[in-house]
């Protein structure tokens, strides 16, 4: 036999013990059982995040409140709150309206009443839906920023706020969040984003 010849021999001998050998891991390979890492199958587990009151991740400390607020989306999605795990508004409990969302209130008079009527050391808890600045008046502007607002005297036309305040108030609250109503900066169309609010505020003026 030729050298030639019995170099084919041999590459051909290689060639079928080589695919042999890749077949046989492949079969192999293919009836095992992928498993995860156990670091990663009980970070997996640990996932599924306890939730506290209002949905926070965290629990609020003694003598402290839970609370979530959020804004409502243009005109569309009605604003939420929820005051230790009690949902006091929603679109869902249809008991949201537009403007402010203290209580339903739509004449400007009967906001001011209310206003003025807070007891000290209560909590007011405000979230906007479609239009809260539209129909403010000088005197509940003034009101709300005596709550504790830094934003009441500027809130305009389809402005976005969600506020906890308190009535004679040291300070200025630091549970606001105001976003200006801009067409060059909107989220939605005509609209700003919702806004939310969430944390644990004290029982007593902060």
């Amino acid at each position: 036999m030729r050298v030639s010849g019995v170099l084919r021999v041999l590459a051909l001998i290689v060639a079928i013990v080589t695919t042999w050998i890749i077949i046989r891991n492949c079969m192999g390979f293919s009836t095992k059982t992928i498993r995860l890492p156990r670091w990663l199958a009980s970070s997996t587990m640990e996932t599924q995040v306890m939730k506290h009151k209002c949905g926070l991740i965290k629990p609020c400390p003694a003598n402290h409140f839970a609370f979530k607020i959020g804004s409502g989306a243009a005109n569309v999605v009605g604003p939420t709150m929820c005051f230790e795990n009690h949902m006091i508004m929603s679109p869902v409990k249809n008991n949201v309206g537009r403007g402010l969302n203290i209580a339903l209130v739509n004449d400007v008079k009967h906001l001011e009443k209310f206003l003025k009527e807070i007891p000290k050391g209560a909590l007011v808890l405000v979230a906007s839906y479609d239009d809260p600045g539209t129909k403010m008046s000088d005197e509940a502007r003034k009101l709300f920023t005596n709550l504790g607002s830094s934003y009441a005297k500027q809130l305009g036309f389809r402005d976005s706020w969600v506020f906890i305040g308190a009535k004679d108030l040291r300070d200025k609250s630091p549970f606001e969040q105001f976003l200006k109503n801009n067409p060059n900066t909107n989220k939605y169309e005509g609209w700003p984003e919702l806004l939310e609010m969430e944390g644990c505020v004290p029982p007593r003026p902060f």
